[in-house]
């Protein structure tokens, strides 16, 4: 019989991954216990905005037109554990407040309210970011609740998923990690996963503690780069030297490659800052906080950038934002997707309002959640809109549509031309030709 697949927790991970075993063949049952999320992912519709996922869905979903019909969804834990052979549970971890530990509450939630609805073998495969050691703890508890006993086994399966490209990530993924305790846990994922591996997919196995640090290291390496050639831009600034041209020529060697070494204002979103937080947390409860000193400074970089940048934009503006306007080029924490969580934009934006300046926002797709976030600011239906009248404008998400932006037509809506690219990511002599003042971060002024 072909396994019947449940995902626990239908937000960005979850949908994306259930419409992705939908695609792959698979009966997959999505579970929430938001009657809201539930009532529109079963119109086919997504809550969040990530390229190509509400057609995948659509393609899947139970009622839509032409569709396979092998994806629907459902508040009920009985039913999900009467229904599924594998169980991926895909809720969110975010930071405890007042913390660097992660929260772990929804994962704990999802194996209480699963596991005694599990009278048949079943593996129940962890794929949230959690600190290490939390699934040696989830596959007591979830042997102790189960009525199947043993036969209800647990893996961890971490997802590496990039937002924006959240469906080929899920779909073709670079490499597939999965920590587990016996030899028919392997079997069942590698049965999940055999579209991926015949097509060439790494497929990795280890042990629990092992799967669980992959993501955390993963993402506190990514954040390392980040911030190292952002340390590079303040040296840069200092120097008088070009960050992008220090850039190029040290991603030349191999050793090092050319991606994230874009100096700009930093990283955000909903992984990168809480992972590097909670990994902090929980390597100093197990004795090991000495090993991760170092994102310390790697986070402390970070925050600095969007200072950094508030400071620039009132100096380009004579010292003082009091009476003048600015324009905000982005509110998400990067393109492609509508996430403004821990958006370096955003908290530009914010300090600038704080500091006197009146502040108009236009992001493409964030809009709506950059309103409920930050209700203080003024919003624009589009670029130009935000820029009129402005004293500065500043470019802080890397869209695509603000680097086709016309600097001459653009030029005419400002009241003075002054522009400051937060990302590294527009061309300076296109903009300077056209008039304009342009500054970055670890860029010489001209």
């Amino acid at each position: 019989m072909p396994l019947k697949i449940t995902v626990i927790g239908t937000g960005y991970l979850g949908a994306t991954h259930a419409a992705a075993m939908a695609e792959l063949g698979f009966e997959v049952l999505g579970l929430d216990i938001v009657p809201e999320k539930i009532a529109m992912l079963s119109e086919g519709r997504v809550p969040m905005y990530e390229p190509g996922l509400e057609d995948l869905l659509k393609r899947h979903v139970v009622g839509a037109e032409g569709s396979t019909g092998r994806l629907r969804f459902t508040s009920s834990y009985e039913e999900a554990g009467q229904f599924g052979d594998v169980h991926f549970i895909c809720v969110n971890t975010p930071q405890k407040h007042g913390e660097y530990a992660c929260d772990m509450r929804y994962v704990d939630n999802a194996v209480e309210s699963l596991a005694p609805h599990l009278h048949r073998p079943a593996l129940v495969v962890g794929k949230s970011t959690v600190p290490v050691g939390s699934a040696d703890r989830l596959a007591a508890r979830l042997a102790e609740l189960a009525p199947a006993g043993a036969d209800a086994e647990l893996a961890w399966n971490p997802e590496f998923l990039r937002e924006g490209f959240a469906v080929q990530d899920t779909l073709h993924p670079d490499r597939i990690v999965v920590g587990v305790t016996s030899d028919r846990s392997e079997k069942v994922l590698r049965d999940v996963y055999t579209t991926p591996i015949s097509e060439g997919s790494p497929f990795v196995v280890t042990d629990f503690p092992t799967a669980e640090l992959v993501k955390t290291s993963a993402n506190s390496f990514l954040a390392t780069k980040i911030s190292f050639i952002n340390a590079m831009a303040e040296v840069c600034e200092a120097a008088g030297g070009d960050v992008v041209k220090l850039a190029e020529a040290i991603g030349y060697d191999e050793r090092i490659g050319s991606k994230f070494l874009r100096a700009g204002i930093g990283f955000g979103g909903g992984c990168l800052p809480k992972d590097i937080r909670a990994f902090m947390a929980r390597a100093g409860e197990l004795g090991a906080d000495q090993a991760l000193t170092f994102l310390r400074e790697v986070d402390s970089i970070n925050m600095r950038r969007r200072g950094h940048m508030v400071e620039l934009a009132r100096e380009a503006v004579g010292g003082s934002f009091l009476g003048k306007r600015v324009a905000v080029l982005g509110a998400t924490f990067k393109p492609d997707s509508d996430d403004v969580r821990d958006s370096p934009a955003l908290n530009v934006a914010g300090q600038i309002q704080l500091q006197g300046a009146q502040v108009t926002v236009f992001d493409p797709k964030g809009m709506g959640n950059a309103r409920a976030l930050f209700p203080t600011l003024a919003y624009a239906p589009s670029a130009q809109e935000a820029a009129q009248g402005a004293h500065a404008v500043l470019h802080l998400t890397e869209w695509r549509e603000f680097r086709e932006l016309d600097p001459v037509g653009l030029g005419e809506l400002v009241a003075e031309r002054r522009i400051l690219d937060g990302r590294n990511a527009l061309d300076p002599d296109y903009w300077r030709d056209a008039g304009w003042a342009y500054r970055a971060l670890g860029r010489p002024m001209a």
